[in-house]
């Protein structure tokens, strides 16, 4: 009797008997979606780089009794459970239940939304705690992660991970189309609008400020940055957010073209451009410490992402320590990469992506993309006019941060009309200045509601 029931225990423990258990009929559907972000990233390659890791974190939180990835707030605690993390003793904790009417074992997120409301300590909370005791409090409700990607998770809560992941990229990236064109950065500008047309719509559907500044980021077409921004903002909304960029990040080559034909005229697209000049080292060398100096005085909220983009690009043209170019741009950048997809992948469990809010995200990351690609293509027509037919007015849709992949996708536009013209290097301007301008967009949202 005693070995069935051994067998009895163990066949409930499996993840195979977690699938039956009330609601994890959901976790199926989410490995549903693993496998078709896999589908897209191997078989399409769309953003494989990173889709495979957040599909794969999808597809290990959804396997019930995982507990790969854990947070705190979720745990079930009695009142001497919940004395003890909150550092209080016994008989307060048992008023506390008592006042909020909770019996038995209660989740410490159910405990913390009756002790504070709104960021304000509730009068329950006021009347049995003290005020040592209340910052203890408060300090719970900033949740912590166990599991081996909820330990991980810290580095995209501390902003660690998108941050390495802009020195990786200022390490490849070459800034020189956008030194030798300056106009290019109006055109990186413009298609910041998208991001802010964005913030609007989702402010008049419902949601909060906080929540439509993350949900606007996806307009910048930049992964690391929305990561960024929504983990400050509006950390419950990371999972659709971050899996809405990346996705549409993939799609940019799908998305652009339809909007730069309706646009643009067939004359317009052929038009072409005349060489860049050649840009000096020094100039090089100047521009990412101008840009870090100016842009952190005026904006000191995008420091972290700024800065690290400008101190990647400052030690590739200095020229003189390849080995950290190197490092940054290979072993860092996608070693971080792997670990930053799998973390926010963690965090699309059933409960918090399969929402309406997700559906609504994924709604508004269109429009985003829509309004970010046809900003830049209307302000590269008017400079067009201005400049007497000079400026191809396609390289505006280059403006989102996708870099170099909406570059690509302007010169092959370019090259369907007219196989003579190149407008990669061109378009590489508004492309560059589309990562600082989505880093400084998202600067400005995180100094208003953060």
């Amino acid at each position: 009797m005693q070995v069935w029931e051994i067998i009895q225990d163990f066949a409930k423990s499996t993840g195979i008997a977690g699938f039956f258990q009330s609601g994890n009929w959901k976790n199926i559907i989410m490995i549903a979606i693993a496998l078709l972000l896999l589908y897209l990233a191997i078989f399409k390659e769309a953003e494989p780089y990173l889709l495979i890791p957040i599909a794969f974190g999808v597809l290990l939180v959804n396997l019930p009794f995982s507990d790969i990835f854990v947070k705190s707030t979720n745990v079930v605690y009695d009142t001497e459970g919940f004395a003890k993390i909150a550092g209080i003793t016994l008989e307060q904790a048992e008023q506390i239940f008592k006042e909020l009417n909770f019996s038995g074992g209660v989740k410490l997120q159910t405990i913390l939304d009756g002790l504070i409301v709104g960021g304000e300590y509730t009068d329950i909370a006021k009347n049995i705690l003290s005020e040592s005791e209340l910052l203890q409090i408060t300090k719970l409700a900033d949740p912590s992660y166990h599991g081996l990607l909820g330990f991980l998770y810290n580095g995209v809560k501390y902003e660690i991970y998108p941050c390495l992941i802009f020195l990786g990229i200022g390490a490849t990236t070459d800034f020189g189309p956008l030194i030798a064109n300056p106009k290019s950065m109006i055109l990186g500008a413009a298609a910041q609008i998208g991001i802010f047309i964005t913030f609007l719509g989702a402010l008049l559907i419902g949601f909060t400020g906080p929540e439509a500044a993350s949900i606007g980021i996806i307009g910048g077409a930049d992964g690391p940055t929305a990561i960024l921004t929504t983990t400050k903002l509006a950390e419950p909304l990371l999972p659709a957010i971050s899996i809405a960029a990346y996705s549409y990040m993939a799609l940019v080559p799908f998305i652009q073209p339809p909007i730069i034909r309706l646009l643009t005229t067939k004359e317009e697209r052929k038009i072409k451009m005349k060489q860049l000049r050649t840009v000096t080292k020094t100039e090089k060398i100047i521009f990412p410490l101008l840009v870090s100096v100016v842009v952190i005085l005026i904006i000191p909220s995008c420091a972290p992402l700024v800065g690290m983009l400008m101190l990647g690009n400052l030690i590739k043209e200095s020229g003189v320590v390849p080995k950290l170019v190197e490092t940054a741009s290979n072993a860092i950048l996608y070693t971080v990469t792997i670990i930053l997809g799998l973390c926010v992948g963690a965090t699309a469990s059933a409960d918090s992506f399969l929402t309406l809010q997700t559906i609504e995200i994924f709604g508004l990351g269109v429009i985003a993309f829509g309004c970010a690609t046809a900003a830049g293509v209307l302000i590269g027509k008017l400079m067009c006019k201005i400049s007497g037919g000079k400026i191809n007015p396609m390289i505006g849709a280059a403006g989102v941060s996708a870099v170099p992949m909406a570059a690509r996708v302007v010169h092959k536009e370019g090259v369907k009309e007219d196989p003579t013209n190149f407008l990669l290097m061109h378009a590489m301007g508004p492309n560059v200045a589309g990562v600082i301008g989505s880093a400084i967009a998202a600067g400005l949202l995180i100094n208003m509601f953060g």
